[in-house]
């Protein structure tokens, strides 16, 4: 039986990406020195660099790419990987892919090109040649070629490696000579844009194949990761991926709600997985910029609530040495890490929600829409414990499914959403799920409407019933995104109305600012309910991303209240507390966690955590088969009066101060 794969919890990944006009690299390298810093800032696992974005090595060769600035008697790599292991610190072995100018400048003809023969590069705001940035080399080129030599000798000369990660290898289509050879013999047209990204993911999975068994041949044990593909293709492409490794610099364009959504998606294969946030101010290679501390516990305690290994993003100095002020604050936040393991080590999520998200393209590794943005914002808020699943998921494990805005039902979807209805499991519909997409077919009979087409109103207004009007204001709420006209099918009951404008505002017909007021109640539903099915013919995920309109958030949340009465957990705390409940079945006990952080938006496109400002006196209601033996908050193991009654455990936390863990011991 093969061993299960136990990645460490506390990893650092340190970036070495260093020009060939630094004349001084490893000056100051001092290998023992190296790894006791790592060591004192509690880190288990260190990323070191074999090739970076520049195309240089970093260890003992005689090929021509080693960095030029790297004193010829020094081993910079080897003198990590052997400190490191002194140590008893893991450390896999960095190659870049894609990215490698060196053997751009060297092999102009193996970049890929863009159908104008232009060549991929990102340079700068992508206007001029003249701003620094990366060439992209293509993959079905000599490159790959040139690329397998170097990873050869890595794995000859580090034999066996703890692991290898091949950076920047996302599907990149060209136009090269090599490329339009390929897809010619594959029965594919150059000219047209579909098939070259299906060369281009033809391309990516053979190479990963390739350069995956050639780490294997090598070190049965190492683990092997392709970073920069889409998480969401991972029931394609796991077989060659030891472990998930979710990049997401919240500072550094991924933002805060990347994370929780594609590692609720991520967690269900059965592999370790491990979230990547980075020490720096903004991205990757901010010299000089430090997070705040209160910004990096938030970020790795958003990773240990939902079961994720932690590793934070690190770039040493071209001479070699780690910065102390980075490993002070890394050793505080590792520290922290450590003490909270044993609450930690084997917890496996426990969810009663399971969210379809309509298949992106698989292009990039950074990819979002607002639906994506918009329902994980609100689940989150709401509290509710989900998974991201796809139409083949085990969907028996859920009592209740989501198909935000936008989720195309198929005949084989149909078939599997009727059974799950059947053995009463209940179905959140918005927008166009289940529908053509241009609202005239109900393709899903089970969402008990009539769709009648696209409301000729781009804005229009929600006129509450009493059903889902807890909380709401009296009055008819605007809602900004367009919907489908639909009508309450038989046995079905509007929940909402839909109260429509006067006339759709015009260049040359309008009235005051912004939309037309409400004119009339509409025949037309905004929320319809037929038994365990509600539709909400609005995308408001979408709206809700956009717009962040409070009223569309109770309306989700009075519907889900109707459909989910016995909620896993209840929080009685702030809209910004995030909640995620874990199970540790050897140890018999569930865990609670709670955050309290809240972002604020204080420079352009910036979203910061300075300050943790606790929350006291939290009520936490958990549904729990049998009564819990204690319940105590951990690490400090702090016990708390419950009570047990419904099959509820029911207790107040005194104080959320960040990241409170509540555990529930049998």
């Amino acid at each position: 039986m093969a061993k299960k794969l136990n990645l460490p919890f506390r990893q650092i990944h340190l970036d070495f990406h260093t020009g060939p006009a630094i004349p001084d690299v490893g000056r100051d390298f001092d290998a023992r020195a190296f790894a006791r810093t790592m060591r004192q800032a509690h880190v288990n696992s260190v990323t070191v660099f074999a090739k970076c974005h520049h195309g240089h090595l970093y260890y003992a060769t005689k090929r021509p790419e080693r960095h030029p600035g790297l004193a010829t008697s020094l081993d910079l790599l080897r003198g990590q990987v052997d400190a490191l292991h002194a140590e008893g610190i893991r450390a896999p072995i960095y190659i870049s892919v894609q990215c490698d100018e060196y053997a751009a400048d060297t092999h102009p003809e193996w970049t890929a090109r863009r159908p104008d023969s232009s060549m991929v590069a990102w340079r700068g705001d992508g206007k001029t040649w003249f701003n620094p940035g990366w060439q992209i080399l293509d993959m079905s080129s000599p490159y790959q070629e040139y690329l397998a030599e170097q990873t050869a000798e890595v794995l000859r000369k580090f034999k066996p490696a703890d692991g290898l990660f091949f950076d920047m290898c996302w599907d990149q289509p060209s136009c090269s000579q090599y490329a339009i050879a390929g897809m010619r013999r594959d029965g594919l047209n150059p000219e047209s844009e579909q098939d070259r990204w299906t060369y281009a993911h033809r391309v990516a999975l053979a190479y990963m194949a390739r350069f995956y068994k050639m780490v294997k041949a090598s070190a049965p044990d190492a683990t092997v990761y392709f970073n920069s593909r889409s998480q969401f293709n991972l029931a394609e492409e796991g077989r060659f991926q030891s472990q998930l490794e979710i990049e997401a610099l919240p500072t550094g364009g991924w933002g805060y709600m990347f994370f929780p959504r594609v590692v609720r998606y991520g967690r269900r294969f059965g592999k370790p997985y491990l979230g990547m946030t980075a020490r720096f101010h903004k991205s990757w290679a901010d010299f000089g910029g430090l997070k705040p501390y209160a910004a990096l516990e938030y970020e790795t305690s958003q990773m240990i609530a939902h079961g994720a290994r932690c590793s934070i993003g690190d770039q040493l100095h071209p001479r070699g040495v780690p910065d102390k002020a980075a490993y002070d604050l890394i050793g505080k936040i590792y520290d922290r890490v450590e003490e909270r393991e044993p609450w930690l080590d084997g917890a496996e999520p426990v969810t009663q929600v399971g969210l379809f998200l309509a298949p992106a393209r698989p292009r990039q590794a950074i990819e979002s829409t607002g639906t994506d943005e918009g329902v994980t914002r609100m689940l989150t808020q709401l509290r509710q414990q989900f998974d991201v699943v796809h139409p083949a998921s085990d969907l028996d494990r859920y009592d209740l499914l989501v198909l935000p805005d936008r989720m195309p039902v198929d005949p084989a979807l149909t078939r599997r959403l009727t059974a799950f209805i059947k053995r009463g499991g209940r179905v959140l519909a918005t927008g166009t799920s289940g529908l053509s997409e241009d609202g005239t077919q109900v393709l899903w009979p089970g969402l008990g409407v009539t769709a009648k087409g696209m409301s000729p109103y781009s804005v229009t207004y929600i006129r509450f019933g009493r059903e889902v009007g807890a909380d709401v204001p009296p009055t008819d709420h605007v809602m900004y995104e367009r919907s489908v006209r639909v009508l309450p099918a038989r046995g079905a009951t509007a929940l909402a109305r839909v109260v429509e404008p006067y006339f759709e505002r015009t260049w040359d017909h309008f009235s005051s600012h912004r939309q037309t007021p409400p004119d009339r109640v509409s025949r037309y539903a905004a929320a319809v309910q037929r038994g365990g099915v509600i539709c909400i013919p609005y995308p408001i995920f979408t709206a809700y991303a956009q717009h962040g309109n409070v009223p569309y958030r109770l309306l989700v949340r009075n519907c889900l209240a109707r459909l989910l009465p016995q909620p896993l957990l209840t929080v009685d705390g702030p809209t910004s507390t995030e909640t995620s409940v874990m199970r540790q079945e050897r140890e018999r006990r569930t865990i609670v966690h709670l955050l309290q952080y809240c972002p604020e938006r204080r420079a352009t496109n910036l979203d910061l955590i300075e300050d943790i400002v606790p929350i006291r006196n939290v009520a936490v209601s958990l549904k729990l088969d049998r009564r819990p033996r204690r319940v105590y908050l951990a690490p400090m193991e702090r016990p708390l009066l419950f009570r047990y009654a419904d099959g509820r455990a029911s207790v107040t936390v005194p104080e959320v101060n960040g990241h409170e863990m509540v555990v529930f011991e049998e």
